[in-house]
């Protein structure tokens, strides 16, 4: 029981960094697809 008990900060801080660099990749790929639509725009603008 006590190496159960000792493995549960370990398992939290890595369910943590998980979900913390789900979210960075995530917000990473909506931003490029934004920047990627607001390009097209530009470029559909000025042609």
């Amino acid at each position: 029981m006590d190496s159960i008990i000792a493995l549960i900060p370990t398992v939290g801080v890595s369910v943590l960094f998980f979900f913390v660099l789900r979210a960075i990749l995530r917000a990473d790929r909506n931003e490029r697809k934004a920047l990627a639509r607001l390009e097209r725009q530009y470029e559909d603008g000025n042609h």
